[in-house]
């Protein structure tokens, strides 16, 4: 079953690549990944979606907690959450189907992005099932190439964000403890 999980980490090099080794290293796939900075560029936010057992998805986000550089991982599966995912579209088709492929795409809420005499550049958003819908009527018309962002997703809980620190390396941990021993 697909998880959707949404971090806060510290935006640091190696904060990416701890978190997809973790979940590698437990034999869980990722179907997407996307991760920004947010308005504070010191934080990234990064929606993950993972298959694993239903089971095991408390243990997944504990994991992700312990994590270094991660302040917040949240399981978005099941509550009150925006998901959406966007599609950029290419598809090459005939000037007799031109008019067609516009009115479909009007239906799907995308807009043209790009147009050659070769066909047009789409871009849509919404949830990743309807854009698979999407793709499935376009590929009626022509050739496509198709590039999607992966799934983002922001909670609607009402609790607001409480972050911890993010855990000490063993050298800060160190450190620290030189400072108060030599206080």
């Amino acid at each position: 079953m697909l998880q959707v999980i949404s971090l806060l980490v510290e935006n640091k090099p190696g904060a990416l690549m701890r978190i997809t080794g973790v979940l590698s290293a437990r034999g869980y796939n990722i179907e997407s990944l996307t991760v920004a900075r947010t308005l504070d560029p010191t934080l990234s936010r990064m929606t993950i979606v993972v298959d694993v057992e239903p089971s095991l998805r408390a243990q997944v986000i504990k994991q992700m907690n312990k994590l270094i550089n991660v302040l917040q991982a949240s399981d978005l599966t099941d509550g009150p959450a925006v998901l959406r995912e966007m599609v950029l579209l290419r598809v090459r088709a005939p000037m007799e189907s031109r008019t067609a492929i516009l009115k479909e795409a009007e239906i799907f809420g995308a807009r043209v992005v790009d147009s050659s005499v070769e066909g047009f550049a789409l871009e849509a958003s919404g949830d990743p099932e309807k854009l698979d819908e999407f793709i499935d009527v376009m590929r009626a018309y022509g050739e496509i190439e198709v590039t999607r962002s992966g799934l983002l997703a922001v909670s609607l809980e009402p609790k607001k964000l409480r972050l911890s620190p993010p855990i000490p390396t063993r050298n800060e941990a160190l450190k620290t403890k030189e400072v108060v021993t030599t206080e």
